[in-house]
């Protein structure tokens, strides 16, 4: 049984697709839906890098705050309590199943671009990663 969904989000298309299934799936289930992304750069850590400036740091800031106000906009018109967050880390797969794992999210959904084996082996895939990891059911869309 599904009661709470995490689905991971990161302004991709493929992410869309997985903010409409997710909701589908919450509002078929009666489950609580969570929309997460990953912050790969810390305020601390912009500011002890070269490469990152405030402005910067504060676009990438905005990006976030929009693509979680956008499906949080389309959950909006549906019957599904939603929340969203965002989570720290270096390496993405790992942030969201440890997130998943240490909140109790019981299903993730994520959206994959489709890439073909090769693609995947010269570009890799954050799906692909938490697949490989100890988690709860996934569902790619």
């Amino acid at each position: 049984m599904m009661d709470r969904i995490l689905c991971a989000i990161d302004g991709s298309k493929a992410a869309q697709r997985a903010v409409t299934f997710g909701i589908a799936l919450a509002e078929k289930c009666n489950a609580e839906l969570c929309f997460v992304t990953v912050s790969t750069v810390s305020q601390s850590s912009a500011a002890d890098s070269p490469f990152w400036d405030t402005k910067l740091f504060d676009a990438g800031e905005a990006l976030i705050e929009r693509e979680l106000g956008d499906a949080m906009r389309e959950a909006s018109g549906s019957s599904v309590k939603a929340s969203c967050a965002t989570i720290s880390g270096r390496d993405i797969a790992h942030a969201i199943v440890a997130y998943a794992m240490a909140e109790g999210y019981d299903h993730i959904v994520m959206g994959s671009t489709g890439h073909t084996a090769f693609g995947r082996l010269l570009t890799g895939s954050i799906v692909d990663d938490v697949l490989s990891q100890n988690h709860p059911p996934v569902t790619v869309v």
